[in-house]
């Protein structure tokens, strides 16, 4: 996932939609944090803003006695979540393009856990190929001396930007409790999926359909810092401790309070994602009308245009964008991703570049 950066990052003229979290953090962040800078407070996350974020959250989620934990980074939050639920002999089954196959440097592998890929459709698994990996490894005389499936792995949005309907999640659910498998779905741009007008799960769906989740805030309005949910907190006995043993725990737990307890104050986090979706909707319907085709069929706030490498050559010095794959020896798959600080103005500017 490359991006055309170099010298360029220093052009104030670049047209910036590489990613989701290029910019700092949303104004009421921002305006929290230097409310409560100088203001004392316990360490670890037990203080009262953590407290406050950790109970409009499970609020949000409508499960009162969910564990709450708040950790800085999505790859962190992955490698502790996992870890914690395998036991040393099992792996977890993600699609072939799940972002801990793909773009976390084995971060999962190092924690002593295969993981174990299924070929997705448009970035997502489907509940029968889940079902057909977990049959054929049972089926196997020899399952004993293999990596067992301990687990499933998902994400909302798919690194493809596509989403889960409700009758997926319901698939996915029933498997796993066919074969005694946590469901964890990795929350990085959730914002964008809540926010978008064809997604079909809610906070509270995902609350009920999965084991373990995380709310995104790196890519959706914080600094950093992602919202790890367990609706049964005794699904991960003493996850406190294993973040700790990670090194991921952060004495000033504080930071990442503040920032969840503004996202999830008046309804922002449901809101934050709107004007990301409508961007990239603008450059979906401009690609489309100027004769681009899409690799993927993404809904959300990721665009994957194919791009002829002679017009992309044309455009690398004006817009930075994510190199995805190679299309073939003539074309090449990019992405555009919106943010909910990409404004109208460079949307348009995009566009007539186009």
């Amino acid at each position: 996932m490359n991006q055309n950066t170099n010298d360029r990052a220093e052009n104030s003229s670049m047209l910036y939609f590489a990613s989701d979290y290029m910019e700092g953090a949303h104004p009421l962040v921002l305006k929290a944090l230097q409310d409560t800078n100088l203001m004392h407070s316990s360490g670890y996350g037990t203080d009262p803003f953590c407290e406050s974020a950790m109970e409009k959250i499970r609020t949000a989620c409508g499960v009162k006695d969910a564990a709450v934990h708040f950790l800085a980074g999505g790859t962190q939050a992955n490698a502790v979540v996992i870890s914690s639920v395998l036991r040393p002999y099992q792996g977890v089954i993600s699609a072939d393009s799940g972002h801990i196959s793909q773009h976390e440097a084995g971060a999962i592998e190092h924690t002593g856990h295969k993981v174990l890929t299924v070929p997705g459709y448009d970035g997502k698994l489907s509940a029968a190929d889940v079902d057909s990996f977990c049959s054929t490894f049972y089926n196997d005389d020899n399952h004993d001396h293999m990596v067992m499936p301990g687990m499933v792995y998902i994400s909302h949005p798919t690194e493809s930007g596509t989403l889960y309907t409700l009758a997926e999640m319901k698939e996915l659910r029933a498997v796993c409790d066919r074969y005694k498998m946590p469901l964890y779905l990795d929350g990085a741009r959730l914002a964008y999926a809540l926010a978008c007008p064809a997604n079909e799960l809610t906070l509270k769906d995902l609350a009920v359909l999965c084991d373990v989740f995380y709310i995104g805030g790196t890519k959706c309005g914080a600094l950093y810092g992602e919202a790890v949910v367990i609706p049964d907190p005794g699904q991960i006995p003493h996850f406190f401790t294993m973040i700790k043993q990670h090194g991921a725990l952060m004495a000033k737990g504080r930071i990442l309070g503040i920032q969840f307890d503004t996202l999830f104050t008046d309804d922002l986090y449901l809101q934050i994602g709107r004007s990301a979706i409508e961007c990239a909707d603008m450059i979906r319907e401009a690609l489309k009308d100027r004769g681009y085709s899409l690799c993927f069929a993404s809904p959300t706030n990721q665009v994957f245009p194919v791009f002829d490498n002679r017009k992309l050559a044309l455009l690398q010095d004006k817009v930075m964008y994510s190199f995805w794959e190679k299309y073939d020896d003539e074309h090449t798959v990019i992405r555009f991703a919106t943010s909910w600080a990409t404004s109208k103005e460079d949307t348009q500017t995009l566009i007539r570049l186009l």
